[in-house]
């Protein structure tokens, strides 16, 4: 009987992870203030440049971390876009929600395209949307295949923080 119920709570945990985690997809992305880039997976910032180049928002905003492996060098220096590069400060998924807010109140931007990787999305949007009021759409890269076991054991214990953590 244990093992049956333990085989049950694995398969639960199993499915719930693939449609938070795996198969939640993009929110509708329509016109935006701004298309904003969450610090970390390399595969954020292709997806928000398209986005950017497709017209969906005038600005592109790369949040920056502290470790400069993560930064991207000459991309705050084109031309061809208008692009900002702040450096949130904490380096957490929290700090970049509460960076995000006061961007939107200081600049007055009532829409924005969040990107981030496809099993960052739902914990993402939550702190976000704790720190930021206008209309949010939140957008997911391609997953490193090999590491999502590792990233949504992870993401589990993250969401679970960010459910008791409150404010912005």
């Amino acid at each position: 009987m244990r093992r049956l119920l333990f085989a049950g709570l694995v398969v639960a945990l199993v499915i719930a992870s693939v449609q938070l985690f795996v198969l939640r997809s993009d929110d509708a992305v329509v016109r935006a203030d701004a298309v904003v880039v969450l610090f970390g997976g390399r595969g954020r910032l292709p997806v928000g440049i398209e986005l950017v180049e497709r017209g969906v928002a005038p600005v592109l905003v790369v949040s920056q971390g502290r470790d400069r492996r993560w930064r991207s060098p000459g991309l705050c220096d084109r031309r061809d876009l208008r692009v900002l590069c702040p450096v949130a400060d904490a380096e957490s998924t929290r700090g970049e929600a509460r960076l995000i807010g006061r961007l939107a109140r200081e600049r007055g931007w009532d829409s924005l395209v969040v990107v981030s990787s496809r099993f960052h999305l739902v914990r993402a949007g939550l702190l976000i949307r704790r720190c930021y009021d206008g209309r949010l759409a939140m957008v997911g890269s391609p997953p490193r295949v090999l590491r999502l076991p590792y990233e949504i054991a992870w993401e589990w214990a993250k969401l679970a923080r960010a459910g008791i953590q409150r404010g912005c």
